[in-house]
């Protein structure tokens, strides 16, 4: 059983923009084979065609994510979180944002990754939602609200 990889490229391990890099990744290949292999193309084969191509690749191919100097693009979403000790606000986070791609060359999650993202988000909600309701249907915060209300 295989599972279905994105194409992105790795500018940690890459040498220029690190295409060759997310290309090894991909097909699962060793880097310096498909250095070689690029390298040799460009000389022997069609160089021009070789180089467009690499250019292309370096803009249309998106940062391997949790790679250094991959951006999030921003798209609000608020998370309910306890500060100190005294009620619950809304805030947001940098975790927080998810964009979809809706066209190949757009910055964004593919949508696959994006519902494994929310899915994961929403059961952290519900963890941090029963802790609310626990509080709230607790005695301890009975008592802290007679008390303020004095």
């Amino acid at each position: 059983m295989t599972l279905k990889k994105d194409l992105y490229r790795d500018p940690d391990k890459g040498k220029i923009a690190g295409v060759c890099a997310g290309l090894a990744e991909y097909f699962g290949w060793e880097l310096w084979l498909v250095r070689i292999l690029v390298v040799s193309a460009f000389f022997l084969f069609a160089g021009p065609f070789i180089f467009v191509s690499y250019i292309a690749a370096w803009f249309i191919l998106d940062k391997k994510p949790g790679s250094k100097g991959s951006k999030t693009p921003f798209v609000a979403h608020s998370s309910v979180t306890k500060t100190r000790g005294k009620g619950w606000h809304n805030q947001t986070d940098d975790e927080d944002k998810v964009v979809v791609k809706s066209k190949i060359w757009q910055a964004g999650e593919p949508p696959k990754q994006a519902f494994q993202d929310i899915q994961q988000r929403f059961a952290k909600n519900e963890i941090r939602l029963r802790q609310v309701e626990t509080y709230v249907t607790s005695s301890e915060f009975q008592l802290n609200r007679e008390i303020s209300q004095l």
